[in-house]
């Protein structure tokens, strides 16, 4: 099955200078847990929940402080094209729970969690990449130097 089957397509982005509080609020209203940042038409990086907590707020920081200081710069992503299997594979090894989902022109186009793999995929495909997701560590470590 490919990934534009299972993703989640009305992806509402934060920009860089928007504040931690904007997001939080953007992310409430649409019940997500990760917002992409976008900026001159591209994507710049991701922002979660925690990286709020942990990288803004658990370090004092106010509701006030950009987004750009504590989103992931690092965007991991596949292919609307690719096997959700595959994608799931590489979910796990990199550890990380939601994936941007761009186009062949490398336009974002969706999102696809663990939660879609969940709802569309096998029990055990599943099971192994939630076994490697939570393991610590992983490319967005949240005690990583930013």
């Amino acid at each position: 099955m490919k990934v534009s089957k299972i993703m989640t397509r009305d992806v509402r982005l934060v920009h860089p200078d928007h504040s931690i509080r904007e997001a939080a609020s953007l992310m409430a209203e649409i019940d997500a847990g990760a917002l992409p940042v976008g900026a001159n038409d591209r994507l710049v990086g991701m922002v979660t929940d925690r990286d709020i907590v942990i990288r803004a707020l658990a370090h004092g920081s106010s509701v006030n402080t950009k987004v750009d200081v504590i989103m992931s710069r690092e965007v991991l992503y596949c292919f609307d094209s690719d096997e959700v299997d595959d994608v799931a594979r590489n979910m796990g090894k990199a550890r990380v729970r939601r994936l941007a989902v761009l186009n062949r022109d490398k336009r974002l186009v969706g999102i696809v969690s663990l939660g879609d793999i969940a709802r569309n995929d096998q029990a055990t495909n599943i099971g192994q990449t939630m076994t490697r997701v939570s393991a610590p560590g992983g490319k967005h470590d949240q005690t990583a130097a930013h």
